[in-house]
């Protein structure tokens, strides 16, 4: 199995992640979790979502997430071009 990484024009910048935990989360919490975004839904989630500077920063903020003991529900990373505003008129 080989493993190929391919580079990005912007490799360095920060990406993009939403954590979905299952229940909601107080906004109070956004220090502790690096500023990111605390987004409730409707559904009774709470999404977390902002920039996150490396895989290291990645794995920490989920291990505050496993602290709390909130389930986790999905990790994605939000491509590049999702959170640009939209050009067309």
């Amino acid at each position: 199995m080989s493993y190929i990484r391919t580079a990005t024009p912007d490799s360095d910048a920060p990406r993009i992640y939403q954590i979905r935990l299952e229940g909601h989360l107080g906004r109070q919490w956004m220090e502790w979790f690096d500023g990111l975004a605390i987004t409730l839904t409707e559904a009774g989630d709470t999404l977390l979502t902002g920039p996150v500077v490396d895989q290291a920063a990645l794995h920490g903020l989920l291990k505050k997430v496993r602290d709390l003991g909130l389930p986790l529900l999905s990790v994605i990373q939000i491509p590049p071009e999702a959170d640009e505003p939209d050009a067309s008129p």
